[in-house]
C-alpha cells in the first residue's frame, strides 16, 4: 500500500469511528429528548420541541458548515462542529439543572448544528478514495452508525432513576452529560484526519461553473430529490411513530422505543452492502429500490395498527432511506468538480435537511389532526415524483455517466 493509499484508508477509518460517536450522541438525544421535554414543560404539545429544534438547527447550519470547511478545511471544520456540540450539551445540562425548558431546547439546537458537520463525513470519505471506491467509502462511514444505534441505549440509564413514576428531568442529567464526553473524544479522533494532499487538489484546474449550471444538471436534480424524498418521508413517519403508538394506540413507551431501535438499525445495516450494490446495478436503480421499500412502509402500515405492522413499516422505511440517501449521494458525486464541491454539497444539504426540518415540525400536527393512515398517504406524492424523476433519468440514459 502506498503512503497516499494508507492516508486515505486512515481517513475512512477515522470518519467511521467519528460517525459511531456522533450517532451515539444523536440517538441518545432522540431517545430522551421527548421524555425530558415532557418533564420540563407543562404543555404536552411542546414535548417534542427539543427534537424539532435539533432538526431545524441542522438545516440552518448546512450552508454554514460547508462554507466554513471551504475556508478552513475538513479537519478544522469537523472539530469546530464537535466543539459546538459540546457547548450545546453543556447548555442543555444547565437547562436540566435549573429546570429551564428554553435552555434545554437551545442546547439541543446547537447539538443539531453539529449534525450538519457530521453529514459531511460521507463527502470527506468519498474524497479520500479513488472515484470507483467512493460509494464503498460512503457505505463504510454510514455503517459506523450501527454501533452508535446499539451503544446509545446503554447510555440512557446512566445515573437515571428506574422509578417510572418520577418525572424529574434532572435524573437524565448524566445521560445528557455523556454527550459532552462523546463529542470530546470525537474531537480528539478528528485531529487524526488528514486533508487531501495539495497535489491531488491541484489536478482540478478547470474553472468553477456558475451555481445555476451545476444545479441545473438532471443528475444533480435527481440526486438532491433522492435525499429530499428519503430524509423527508423518513423524518415524517419516524417522528410520528412514537406518538401514534403510545398516545393513539396504547402501546408502551418501551414498545415504541423497540420499534424505533429496529428502524435505526434498518437505516444503517444496509450500508454494509449498499456500496457493492451501487457497483453492480448503479445508483439510480438502488434509489428506485429505496422508493419501493418506502412504498412498502405505506402498504404495511395501512394494514393495521398491531405491533408487527409498526415494526415492519419502520424497518422498510429505514432500508428505503438508506438506498435513497446512499444512492443519491453517490449520484451527486458525479455532478461537480473538485473546486465546486462545497457549493454543490451545501445546496444539497440545505435542501435535504430543510425538508427534514419541515417534516419534523409537521409530524405532530398531522398525526394529531388526521391520524396515522393519512400521514402515511401524504408520502405518496413525493414517492411518485421520485419515480418520475428516475424514469426520466433512465430514459435519457443520463445515469450512465462516470464519477468525477
Amino acid at each position: 500500500m502506498t503512503m497516499e493509499a494508507a492516508m486515505f484508508s486512515r481517513n475512512v477509518t477515522v470518519l467511521t469511528l467519528c460517525q459511531f460517536l456522533s450517532v451515539s450522541s444523536s440517538v441518545l438525544i432522540v431517545t430522551l429528548g421527548g421524555i425530558i421535554g415532557a418533564a420540563l414543560t407543562p404543555d404536552p404539545v411542546l414535548a417534542t420541541l427539543p427534537l424539532s429544534v435539533m432538526v431545524v438547527g441542522t438545516a440552518a447550519a448546512t450552508v454554514f458548515a460547508a462554507m466554513l470547511m471551504a475556508r478552513v478545511g475538513r479537519r478544522r471544520g469537523f472539530i469546530a462542529g464537535a466543539c459546538i456540540a459540546m457547548v450545546g450539551a453543556g447548555i442543555a445540562c444547565l437547562g436540566l439543572l435549573h429546570g429551564q425548558f428554553g435552555w434545554f431546547c437551545a442546547g439541543i439546537g446547537l447539538v443539531g448544528v453539529n449534525t450538519a458537520f457530521v453529514q459531511q463525513y460521507r463527502f470527506a470519505a468519498a474524497e479520500s478514495v479513488l472515484p470507483g471506491r467512493a460509494a464503498t467509502a460512503i457505505s463504510l462511514v454510514l455503517a459506523g452508525s450501527i454501533g452508535g444505534a446499539l451503544f446509545a441505549p446503554l447510555l440512557t440509564n446512566i445515573g437515571a432513576s428506574h422509578d417510572h413514576a418520577t418525572s424529574d428531568a434532572i435524573t437524565y442529567l448524566p445521560a445528557i452529560a455523556a454527550v459532552i464526553a462523546l463529542q470530546f473524544v470525537n474531537a480528539l479522533v478528528l485531529a487524526c484526519l488528514r486533508e487531501q494532499p495539495a497535489r491531488v487538489q491541484a489536478e482540478h484546474v478547470a474553472a468553477a461553473r456558475p451555481l445555476r449550471k451545476i444545479v441545473g444538471q438532471p443528475r444533480y436534480m435527481i440526486a438532491v430529490l433522492g435525499g429530499v424524498v428519503g430524509y423527508g418521508t423518513m423524518t415524517l413517519v419516524m417522528t410520528a411513530t412514537p406518538l401514534s403508538m403510545h398516545l393513539t394506540h396504547g402501546f408502551s413507551v418501551q414498545d415504541a422505543a423497540d420499534v424505533i431501535r429496529s428502524h435505526v438499525l434498518a437505516m444503517y445495516l444496509p450500508s454494509l452492502v449498499s456500496g457493492t450494490l451501487i457497483a453492480w446495478i448503479g445508483a439510480p436503480r438502488l434509489m428506485f429500490a429505496g422508493v419501493v421499500c418506502i412504498a412498502g412502509t405505506v402498504a404495511v402500515g395501512l394494514q393495521g395498527h398491531a405491533l408487527h405492522h409498526y415494526a415492519w413499516s419502520l424497518v422498510l422505511l429505514g432500508v428505503g432511506w438508506n438506498f435513497l440517501y446512499v444512492g443519491g449521494t453517490a449520484l451527486l458525486l458525479q455532478t461537480y468538480r473538485e473546486n465546486e464541491k462545497y457549493t454543490a454539497q451545501a445546496v444539497n444539504e440545505f435542501s435535504v435537511f430543510g425538508s427534514s426540518a419541515l417534516a419534523s415540525l409537521l409530524a405532530g400536527s398531522v398525526i394529531h389532526w388526521f391520524g396515522w393512515n393519512t400521514l402515511l398517504l401524504t408520502t405518496a406524492p413525493a414517492l411518485l415524483l421520485m419515480v418520475i424523476g428516475l424514469a426520466w433519468l433512465f430514459q435519457t440514459g443520463r445515469e450512465r455517466v462516470p464519477a468525477h
